[in-house]
Protein backbone atom coordinates (compact mmCIF):
# COMPACT_ATOMS: atom_id res chain seq x y z
CA UNK A 1 0.00 0.00 0.00
CA UNK A 2 2.99 2.33 0.30
CA UNK A 3 4.37 4.41 3.16
CA UNK A 4 1.89 7.24 2.60
CA UNK A 5 -0.91 5.30 4.34
CA UNK A 6 0.71 5.24 7.73
CA UNK A 7 -2.71 6.07 9.21
CA UNK A 8 -3.37 2.33 9.19
CA UNK A 9 -0.45 0.97 11.26
CA UNK A 10 -2.31 -2.04 12.65
CA UNK A 11 -3.77 -3.27 9.37
CA UNK A 12 -2.08 -5.74 7.07
CA UNK A 13 -1.93 -4.89 3.35
CA UNK A 14 -4.36 -7.72 2.57
CA UNK A 15 -6.90 -6.56 5.18
CA UNK A 16 -6.61 -2.95 4.10
CA UNK A 17 -7.16 -3.96 0.50
CA UNK A 18 -10.40 -5.69 1.43
CA UNK A 19 -11.55 -2.55 3.29
CA UNK A 20 -10.82 -0.35 0.28
CA UNK A 21 -12.61 -2.79 -2.04
CA UNK A 22 -15.62 -2.64 0.24
CA UNK A 23 -15.50 1.14 0.34
CA UNK A 24 -15.43 1.74 -3.40
CA UNK A 25 -19.15 1.27 -4.16
CA UNK A 26 -20.05 3.58 -1.28
CA UNK A 27 -17.47 6.24 -1.98
CA UNK A 28 -17.03 6.28 -5.71
CA UNK A 29 -13.27 5.72 -5.73
CA UNK A 30 -11.71 3.74 -8.54
CA UNK A 31 -8.12 3.57 -7.35
CA UNK A 32 -6.99 3.02 -3.77
CA UNK A 33 -5.38 5.95 -2.05
CA UNK A 34 -4.80 7.08 1.50
CA UNK A 35 -7.03 10.17 1.19
CA UNK A 36 -9.83 8.14 -0.39
CA UNK A 37 -9.57 5.52 2.34
CA UNK A 38 -9.79 8.08 5.12
CA UNK A 39 -12.69 9.90 3.49
CA UNK A 40 -14.70 6.79 2.72
CA UNK A 41 -13.97 4.26 5.45
CA UNK A 42 -15.22 6.70 8.07
CA UNK A 43 -18.62 6.41 6.40
CA UNK A 44 -20.63 3.32 5.45
CA UNK A 45 -17.75 1.10 4.35
CA UNK A 46 -16.99 0.02 7.91
CA UNK A 47 -20.67 -0.77 8.43
CA UNK A 48 -20.85 -2.85 5.26
CA UNK A 49 -17.99 -5.02 6.50
CA UNK A 50 -20.02 -5.93 9.60
CA UNK A 51 -23.27 -6.80 7.84
CA UNK A 52 -22.73 -10.22 6.32
CA UNK A 53 -26.08 -11.40 7.68
CA UNK A 54 -27.87 -8.46 6.02
CA UNK A 55 -29.75 -9.05 2.75
CA UNK A 56 -28.34 -7.81 -0.54
CA UNK A 57 -28.69 -4.11 -1.17
CA UNK A 58 -28.58 -1.93 -4.27
CA UNK A 59 -26.05 0.85 -4.50
CA UNK A 60 -28.79 3.44 -5.14
CA UNK A 61 -30.80 2.20 -2.16
CA UNK A 62 -27.85 2.43 0.23
CA UNK A 63 -27.20 6.04 -0.80
CA UNK A 64 -30.80 7.10 -0.18
CA UNK A 65 -30.76 5.23 3.11
CA UNK A 66 -27.77 7.24 4.34
CA UNK A 67 -29.39 10.57 3.48
CA UNK A 68 -32.53 9.40 5.27
CA UNK A 69 -30.43 8.68 8.37
CA UNK A 70 -29.08 12.23 8.30
CA UNK A 71 -32.62 13.53 7.98
CA UNK A 72 -33.86 11.41 10.91
CA UNK A 73 -30.91 12.53 13.07
CA UNK A 74 -31.65 16.23 12.59
CA UNK A 75 -35.40 15.64 13.02
CA UNK A 76 -34.81 13.95 16.38
CA UNK A 77 -32.67 16.89 17.46
CA UNK A 78 -35.50 19.26 16.54
CA UNK A 79 -37.98 17.19 18.57
CA UNK A 80 -35.64 17.31 21.57
CA UNK A 81 -35.30 21.07 21.22
CA UNK A 82 -39.08 21.46 21.29
CA UNK A 83 -39.55 19.19 24.31
CA UNK A 84 -40.03 20.98 27.60
CA UNK A 85 -39.75 17.65 29.40
CA UNK A 86 -36.25 17.03 28.02
CA UNK A 87 -35.15 20.57 28.86
CA UNK A 88 -36.37 20.19 32.44
CA UNK A 89 -34.69 16.81 32.86
CA UNK A 90 -31.38 18.14 31.54
CA UNK A 91 -31.53 21.10 33.90
CA UNK A 92 -32.25 18.87 36.89
CA UNK A 93 -29.79 16.07 36.21
CA UNK A 94 -26.78 17.59 34.42
CA UNK A 95 -24.18 18.96 36.85
CA UNK A 96 -22.98 22.52 36.26
CA UNK A 97 -25.80 22.97 33.72
CA UNK A 98 -26.05 26.74 34.07
CA UNK A 99 -22.27 27.17 33.93
CA UNK A 100 -22.10 25.06 30.78
CA UNK A 101 -24.84 27.18 29.16
CA UNK A 102 -22.94 30.37 29.92
CA UNK A 103 -19.74 28.96 28.40
CA UNK A 104 -21.69 28.06 25.27
CA UNK A 105 -23.14 31.59 25.23
CA UNK A 106 -26.62 30.05 25.08
CA UNK A 107 -28.07 31.95 28.05
CA UNK A 108 -28.22 31.04 31.71
CA UNK A 109 -30.55 28.09 31.09
CA UNK A 110 -29.63 27.38 27.44
CA UNK A 111 -32.81 29.11 26.27
CA UNK A 112 -31.13 29.89 22.95
CA UNK A 113 -30.73 26.16 22.25
CA UNK A 114 -34.39 25.26 22.75
CA UNK A 115 -37.72 26.48 21.44
CA UNK A 116 -39.02 27.33 18.00
CA UNK A 117 -36.17 29.71 17.10
CA UNK A 118 -33.57 26.97 17.65
CA UNK A 119 -35.59 24.57 15.49
CA UNK A 120 -35.80 27.20 12.75
CA UNK A 121 -32.02 27.57 12.76
CA UNK A 122 -31.27 23.84 12.76
CA UNK A 123 -33.78 23.20 9.96
CA UNK A 124 -32.31 26.15 8.06
CA UNK A 125 -28.93 24.38 8.11
CA UNK A 126 -30.47 21.06 7.00
CA UNK A 127 -32.51 22.72 4.26
CA UNK A 128 -29.42 24.55 2.97
CA UNK A 129 -27.50 21.26 3.02
CA UNK A 130 -30.02 19.51 0.76
CA UNK A 131 -30.54 22.58 -1.43
CA UNK A 132 -26.79 22.84 -2.12
CA UNK A 133 -26.75 19.18 -3.11
CA UNK A 134 -29.80 19.82 -5.29
CA UNK A 135 -27.82 22.47 -7.20
CA UNK A 136 -24.72 20.26 -7.27
CA UNK A 137 -26.51 17.24 -8.76
CA UNK A 138 -28.58 18.91 -11.48
CA UNK A 139 -28.40 17.03 -14.81
CA UNK A 140 -26.40 14.04 -13.59
CA UNK A 141 -27.11 11.10 -15.89
CA UNK A 142 -24.09 8.93 -15.15
CA UNK A 143 -23.05 7.50 -11.81
CA UNK A 144 -19.40 7.69 -12.92
CA UNK A 145 -19.19 11.47 -13.01
CA UNK A 146 -17.28 13.41 -10.39
CA UNK A 147 -20.45 14.97 -8.96
CA UNK A 148 -22.05 11.53 -8.70
CA UNK A 149 -19.13 10.35 -6.58
CA UNK A 150 -19.78 13.24 -4.20
CA UNK A 151 -23.45 12.31 -4.02
CA UNK A 152 -22.78 8.62 -3.37
CA UNK A 153 -19.86 8.85 -0.94
CA UNK A 154 -17.80 10.83 1.55
CA UNK A 155 -20.40 10.29 4.25
CA UNK A 156 -18.32 11.33 7.24
CA UNK A 157 -17.29 14.56 5.55
CA UNK A 158 -20.88 15.30 4.61
CA UNK A 159 -21.97 14.66 8.18
CA UNK A 160 -19.43 17.22 9.38
CA UNK A 161 -20.71 19.70 6.79
CA UNK A 162 -24.31 19.14 7.93
CA UNK A 163 -23.38 19.69 11.58
CA UNK A 164 -21.42 22.82 10.69
CA UNK A 165 -24.32 24.29 8.69
CA UNK A 166 -26.85 23.57 11.45
CA UNK A 167 -24.52 25.11 14.04
CA UNK A 168 -23.60 28.08 11.90
CA UNK A 169 -27.23 29.18 11.67
CA UNK A 170 -27.07 30.19 15.34
CA UNK A 171 -24.54 32.91 14.43
CA UNK A 172 -26.65 34.60 11.75
CA UNK A 173 -26.86 38.34 12.51
CA UNK A 174 -30.23 40.06 12.94
CA UNK A 175 -32.01 36.95 14.18
CA UNK A 176 -35.46 38.56 14.28
CA UNK A 177 -35.47 39.46 10.58
CA UNK A 178 -34.07 36.05 9.71
CA UNK A 179 -36.76 34.19 11.67
CA UNK A 180 -39.58 36.28 10.22
CA UNK A 181 -38.42 35.78 6.64
CA UNK A 182 -37.56 32.09 7.09
CA UNK A 183 -41.02 31.40 8.53
CA UNK A 184 -42.69 32.35 5.24
CA UNK A 185 -40.22 30.26 3.24
CA UNK A 186 -40.93 27.31 5.52
CA UNK A 187 -44.70 27.71 5.12
CA UNK A 188 -44.47 27.78 1.32
CA UNK A 189 -42.16 24.74 1.20
CA UNK A 190 -44.27 22.86 3.76
CA UNK A 191 -47.46 23.35 1.75
CA UNK A 192 -45.71 22.20 -1.42
CA UNK A 193 -44.50 19.06 0.35
CA UNK A 194 -48.07 18.34 1.53
CA UNK A 195 -49.28 18.48 -2.08
CA UNK A 196 -46.54 16.07 -3.16
CA UNK A 197 -47.50 13.72 -0.32
CA UNK A 198 -51.11 13.70 -1.49
CA UNK A 199 -50.14 13.05 -5.12
CA UNK A 200 -48.00 10.12 -4.00
CA UNK A 201 -50.90 8.71 -2.00
CA UNK A 202 -53.12 8.77 -5.09
CA UNK A 203 -50.31 7.17 -7.09
CA UNK A 204 -49.97 4.49 -4.39
CA UNK A 205 -53.69 3.70 -4.63
CA UNK A 206 -53.54 3.30 -8.42
CA UNK A 207 -50.35 1.23 -8.17
CA UNK A 208 -51.99 -1.14 -5.70
CA UNK A 209 -55.09 -1.66 -7.81
CA UNK A 210 -53.34 -2.13 -11.15
CA UNK A 211 -50.84 -4.58 -9.68
CA UNK A 212 -53.46 -6.84 -8.13
CA UNK A 213 -55.75 -6.50 -11.14
CA UNK A 214 -52.92 -7.72 -13.38
CA UNK A 215 -52.83 -10.94 -11.37
CA UNK A 216 -56.44 -11.81 -12.20
CA UNK A 217 -55.41 -12.74 -15.74
CA UNK A 218 -53.36 -15.69 -14.46
CA UNK A 219 -55.13 -16.58 -11.20
CA UNK A 220 -58.74 -15.83 -10.25
CA UNK A 221 -57.78 -15.80 -6.55
CA UNK A 222 -56.62 -12.22 -7.03
CA UNK A 223 -60.30 -11.26 -7.37
CA UNK A 224 -60.79 -12.54 -3.84
CA UNK A 225 -57.86 -10.48 -2.58
CA UNK A 226 -59.22 -7.38 -4.29
CA UNK A 227 -62.65 -7.92 -2.74
CA UNK A 228 -61.17 -8.60 0.70
CA UNK A 229 -58.92 -5.55 0.59
CA UNK A 230 -61.81 -3.34 -0.54
CA UNK A 231 -64.08 -4.69 2.21
CA UNK A 232 -61.46 -4.07 4.89
CA UNK A 233 -60.77 -0.52 3.72
CA UNK A 234 -64.44 0.47 3.63
CA UNK A 235 -65.08 -1.21 6.98
CA UNK A 236 -62.28 0.84 8.55
CA UNK A 237 -63.58 4.05 6.96
CA UNK A 238 -67.18 3.48 8.07
CA UNK A 239 -66.09 2.45 11.58
CA UNK A 240 -63.93 5.56 11.88
CA UNK A 241 -66.84 7.78 10.78
CA UNK A 242 -69.18 6.18 13.32
CA UNK A 243 -66.67 6.44 16.17
CA UNK A 244 -65.98 10.11 15.41
CA UNK A 245 -69.71 10.78 15.37
CA UNK A 246 -69.97 9.18 18.82
CA UNK A 247 -66.98 10.83 20.47
CA UNK A 248 -66.80 14.23 18.74
CA UNK A 249 -70.48 15.17 18.58
CA UNK A 250 -73.30 15.60 21.09
CA UNK A 251 -77.05 15.68 20.78
CA UNK A 252 -76.83 19.39 21.59
CA UNK A 253 -74.10 21.62 20.15
CA UNK A 254 -71.06 20.46 18.13
CA UNK A 255 -72.73 21.71 14.96
CA UNK A 256 -69.41 22.42 13.28
CA UNK A 257 -68.16 18.89 13.91
CA UNK A 258 -71.40 17.42 12.56
CA UNK A 259 -71.09 19.46 9.37
CA UNK A 260 -67.47 18.37 8.83
CA UNK A 261 -68.27 14.70 9.37
CA UNK A 262 -71.24 14.96 7.02
CA UNK A 263 -69.22 16.72 4.31
CA UNK A 264 -66.24 14.36 4.47
CA UNK A 265 -68.47 11.28 4.65
CA UNK A 266 -70.36 12.56 1.61
CA UNK A 267 -67.10 13.12 -0.27
CA UNK A 268 -66.07 9.51 0.37
CA UNK A 269 -69.43 8.35 -0.96
CA UNK A 270 -69.05 10.61 -4.01
CA UNK A 271 -65.61 9.35 -5.02
CA UNK A 272 -66.85 5.75 -4.65
CA UNK A 273 -69.75 6.42 -7.04
CA UNK A 274 -67.51 8.21 -9.54
CA UNK A 275 -64.94 5.38 -9.48
CA UNK A 276 -67.52 2.79 -10.60
CA UNK A 277 -69.63 5.04 -12.84
CA UNK A 278 -70.06 3.74 -16.42
CA UNK A 279 -68.48 6.79 -18.05
CA UNK A 280 -65.30 6.46 -15.96
CA UNK A 281 -65.20 2.67 -16.37
CA UNK A 282 -65.47 3.07 -20.14
CA UNK A 283 -62.30 5.19 -20.31
CA UNK A 284 -60.48 3.63 -17.35
CA UNK A 285 -61.46 -0.02 -16.85
CA UNK A 286 -58.84 -0.43 -14.10
CA UNK A 287 -60.57 2.11 -11.88
CA UNK A 288 -62.37 0.50 -8.94
CA UNK A 289 -63.43 0.63 -5.34
CA UNK A 290 -60.01 -0.38 -3.98
CA UNK A 291 -58.54 3.05 -4.73
CA UNK A 292 -61.56 4.94 -3.45
CA UNK A 293 -61.56 2.79 -0.30
CA UNK A 294 -57.94 3.69 0.42
CA UNK A 295 -58.60 7.39 -0.20
CA UNK A 296 -61.66 7.19 2.08
CA UNK A 297 -59.54 5.74 4.89
CA UNK A 298 -57.01 8.53 4.50
CA UNK A 299 -59.80 11.12 4.49
CA UNK A 300 -61.13 9.67 7.74
CA UNK A 301 -57.62 9.73 9.24
CA UNK A 302 -57.15 13.39 8.35
CA UNK A 303 -60.62 14.17 9.70
CA UNK A 304 -59.78 12.49 12.99
CA UNK A 305 -56.45 14.34 13.19
CA UNK A 306 -58.16 17.64 12.44
CA UNK A 307 -60.89 17.13 15.05
CA UNK A 308 -58.25 16.11 17.59
CA UNK A 309 -56.37 19.35 16.91
CA UNK A 310 -59.47 21.57 17.01
CA UNK A 311 -59.91 23.69 20.14
CA UNK A 312 -62.87 22.32 22.13
CA UNK A 313 -66.17 24.13 22.49
CA UNK A 314 -67.46 25.30 25.87
CA UNK A 315 -71.01 25.90 27.03
CA UNK A 316 -72.74 26.82 30.29
CA UNK A 317 -74.33 23.97 32.17
CA UNK A 318 -77.33 24.14 34.50
CA UNK A 319 -75.14 25.58 37.27
CA UNK A 320 -73.76 28.33 34.99
CA UNK A 321 -70.34 26.64 34.85
CA UNK A 322 -68.29 26.30 31.71
CA UNK A 323 -68.05 22.71 30.49
CA UNK A 324 -66.09 21.37 27.55
CA UNK A 325 -67.95 19.52 24.82
CA UNK A 326 -67.15 17.99 21.42
CA UNK A 327 -64.12 16.11 22.75
CA UNK A 328 -63.84 12.44 23.80
CA UNK A 329 -64.70 11.81 27.43
CA UNK A 330 -62.17 9.17 28.41
CA UNK A 331 -61.22 8.00 31.85
CA UNK A 332 -58.51 9.59 33.94
CA UNK A 333 -56.11 6.75 33.23
CA UNK A 334 -56.04 7.37 29.49
CA UNK A 335 -55.21 11.03 29.97
CA UNK A 336 -51.96 9.98 31.60
CA UNK A 337 -50.90 8.32 28.36
CA UNK A 338 -51.12 11.58 26.38
CA UNK A 339 -47.36 11.70 25.83
CA UNK A 340 -47.36 8.09 24.61
CA UNK A 341 -50.13 8.82 22.10
CA UNK A 342 -48.29 11.96 20.97
CA UNK A 343 -45.05 10.00 20.53
CA UNK A 344 -46.81 7.31 18.51
CA UNK A 345 -48.53 9.90 16.33
CA UNK A 346 -45.25 11.72 15.77
CA UNK A 347 -43.57 8.46 14.75
CA UNK A 348 -46.32 7.70 12.23
CA UNK A 349 -46.11 11.24 10.89
CA UNK A 350 -42.37 11.10 10.23
CA UNK A 351 -42.62 7.59 8.76
CA UNK A 352 -45.04 9.06 6.21
CA UNK A 353 -42.55 11.86 5.53
CA UNK A 354 -39.73 9.38 4.92
CA UNK A 355 -41.97 7.28 2.65
CA UNK A 356 -42.75 10.36 0.57
CA UNK A 357 -39.08 11.33 0.38
CA UNK A 358 -37.77 7.90 -0.60
CA UNK A 359 -40.54 6.80 -2.99
CA UNK A 360 -40.95 10.11 -4.79
CA UNK A 361 -37.69 9.50 -6.67
CA UNK A 362 -38.80 6.26 -8.36
CA UNK A 363 -39.69 6.35 -12.03
CA UNK A 364 -43.37 5.52 -11.41
CA UNK A 365 -43.73 8.21 -8.75
CA UNK A 366 -41.94 10.81 -10.88
CA UNK A 367 -44.36 10.10 -13.73
CA UNK A 368 -47.31 10.33 -11.32
CA UNK A 369 -46.19 13.79 -10.23
CA UNK A 370 -46.45 14.79 -13.91
CA UNK A 371 -49.94 13.28 -14.19
CA UNK A 372 -48.92 10.08 -16.01
CA UNK A 373 -50.26 6.74 -14.74
CA UNK A 374 -49.03 4.19 -17.25
CA UNK A 375 -49.80 0.52 -16.75
CA UNK A 376 -46.85 -1.70 -17.67
CA UNK A 377 -47.74 -4.53 -20.03
CA UNK A 378 -45.52 -6.89 -18.08
CA UNK A 379 -46.98 -6.07 -14.65
CA UNK A 380 -46.35 -8.92 -12.22
CA UNK A 381 -48.86 -9.18 -9.38
CA UNK A 382 -47.32 -9.37 -5.89
CA UNK A 383 -48.82 -9.21 -2.42
CA UNK A 384 -45.99 -6.86 -1.45
CA UNK A 385 -46.36 -4.70 -4.55
CA UNK A 386 -44.26 -1.86 -3.07
CA UNK A 387 -41.10 -3.98 -3.28
CA UNK A 388 -40.05 -4.15 -6.88
CA UNK A 389 -38.31 -7.34 -7.97
CA UNK A 390 -34.64 -7.29 -8.68
CA UNK A 391 -35.24 -7.77 -12.38
CA UNK A 392 -32.62 -5.95 -14.34
CA UNK A 393 -30.58 -5.30 -11.26
CA UNK A 394 -29.72 -8.97 -11.02
CA UNK A 395 -28.14 -8.84 -14.46
CA UNK A 396 -25.73 -6.14 -13.31
CA UNK A 397 -22.37 -6.97 -11.86
CA UNK A 398 -22.68 -8.18 -8.28
CA UNK A 399 -19.77 -7.95 -5.85
CA UNK A 400 -19.78 -10.13 -2.76
CA UNK A 401 -17.42 -8.75 -0.16
CA UNK A 402 -15.77 -11.16 2.16
CA UNK A 403 -17.17 -10.68 5.62
CA UNK A 404 -19.58 -8.07 4.29
CA UNK A 405 -22.88 -7.40 2.58
CA UNK A 406 -23.72 -8.10 -1.05
CA UNK A 407 -23.93 -4.86 -3.02
CA UNK A 408 -25.65 -4.75 -6.42
CA UNK A 409 -24.28 -2.16 -8.82
CA UNK A 410 -27.58 -1.03 -10.34
CA UNK A 411 -26.26 2.27 -11.70
CA UNK A 412 -23.50 1.08 -14.01
CA UNK A 413 -25.45 1.99 -17.14
CA UNK A 414 -26.85 5.22 -15.70
CA UNK A 415 -28.62 6.69 -12.71
CA UNK A 416 -31.85 4.95 -11.70
CA UNK A 417 -33.33 8.05 -10.05
CA UNK A 418 -32.94 11.80 -10.24
CA UNK A 419 -30.29 12.92 -7.78
CA UNK A 420 -31.38 16.57 -7.97
CA UNK A 421 -35.06 15.80 -7.48
CA UNK A 422 -34.18 13.53 -4.56
CA UNK A 423 -32.41 16.36 -2.72
CA UNK A 424 -35.15 18.84 -3.58
CA UNK A 425 -37.76 16.59 -1.95
CA UNK A 426 -35.64 16.37 1.20
CA UNK A 427 -35.26 20.16 1.09
CA UNK A 428 -39.06 20.50 1.15
CA UNK A 429 -39.32 17.82 3.84
CA UNK A 430 -36.93 19.84 6.03
CA UNK A 431 -39.25 22.83 5.77
CA UNK A 432 -42.30 20.67 6.47
CA UNK A 433 -40.69 19.20 9.59
CA UNK A 434 -39.77 22.69 10.77
CA UNK A 435 -43.33 23.96 10.43
CA UNK A 436 -44.93 20.82 11.87
CA UNK A 437 -42.72 20.64 14.95
CA UNK A 438 -43.26 24.35 15.68
CA UNK A 439 -47.07 24.13 15.23
CA UNK A 440 -47.03 26.12 11.99
CA UNK A 441 -48.28 29.61 12.83
CA UNK A 442 -48.67 29.05 16.59
CA UNK A 443 -44.93 28.77 17.15
CA UNK A 444 -44.50 30.89 20.29
CA UNK A 445 -46.23 28.37 22.59
CA UNK A 446 -45.26 25.25 20.65
CA UNK A 447 -44.13 22.07 22.42
CA UNK A 448 -43.47 18.64 20.96
CA UNK A 449 -45.69 17.12 23.67
CA UNK A 450 -48.62 19.10 22.23
CA UNK A 451 -47.92 18.56 18.55
CA UNK A 452 -51.44 17.21 17.98
CA UNK A 453 -53.30 19.44 20.43
CA UNK A 454 -55.67 22.40 20.14
CA UNK A 455 -54.56 24.64 17.29
CA UNK A 456 -56.75 26.19 14.61
CA UNK A 457 -53.85 26.43 12.17
CA UNK A 458 -53.14 22.69 12.36
CA UNK A 459 -56.88 21.98 12.13
CA UNK A 460 -57.35 23.89 8.89
CA UNK A 461 -54.14 22.57 7.35
CA UNK A 462 -55.36 19.00 7.87
CA UNK A 463 -58.87 19.72 6.65
CA UNK A 464 -57.62 21.47 3.51
CA UNK A 465 -55.21 18.57 2.91
CA UNK A 466 -58.17 16.22 3.18
CA UNK A 467 -60.17 18.10 0.54
CA UNK A 468 -57.19 18.52 -1.78
CA UNK A 469 -56.59 14.76 -1.62
CA UNK A 470 -60.19 14.13 -2.72
CA UNK A 471 -59.87 16.65 -5.56
CA UNK A 472 -56.62 15.08 -6.79
CA UNK A 473 -58.18 11.62 -6.85
CA UNK A 474 -61.30 12.90 -8.61
CA UNK A 475 -59.07 14.57 -11.20
CA UNK A 476 -57.35 11.28 -12.02
CA UNK A 477 -60.81 9.81 -12.66
CA UNK A 478 -62.40 12.60 -14.69
CA UNK A 479 -59.27 13.84 -16.50
CA UNK A 480 -59.77 11.42 -19.46
CA UNK A 481 -63.32 12.77 -19.83
CA UNK A 482 -62.20 16.40 -19.73
CA UNK A 483 -59.19 15.85 -22.03
CA UNK A 484 -60.26 13.09 -24.45
CA UNK A 485 -57.31 13.69 -26.80
CA UNK A 486 -54.75 12.87 -24.14
CA UNK A 487 -53.89 9.30 -23.18
CA UNK A 488 -54.53 8.45 -19.53
CA UNK A 489 -54.20 5.07 -17.85
CA UNK A 490 -54.56 3.98 -14.23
Amino acid sequence: MGPRCSAWPSASPEALGRVVAAARPWCGIREPGCAGQLACCCGTAACSLCCKCCPKIKQSTSTRFMYALYFILVTLICCIMMSRTVATQMKDHIPFYEEMCRHLQAGETCEKLVGYSAVYKVCFGMACFFFIFFLLTIRINSSKSCRAYIHNGFWFIKLLVLVAMCSGAFFIPDQKTFLDAWRYVGAAGGFLFIVIQLILLVEFAHKWNKNWTAGTQQNKLWYGLLALGTLILYSVAVAALVLMAIFYTRYYGCTFNKILLGVNGGLCFLISLVAISPCVQDRQPHSGLLQSGLISCYVMYLTFSALSSKPPETILDENNKNITICVPEFGQGLHRDENLVTGLGTTILFCCILYSCLTSTTRASSEALRGIYATPETEVARCCFCCTPDGDADTEERVVKRGGQTVIYDEKKGTVYSYAYFHFIFFLASLYVMMTVTHWFHYEEAEIEKIFSESWSIFWIKMISCWVCVLLYLWTLVAPLCCPTRQFSV
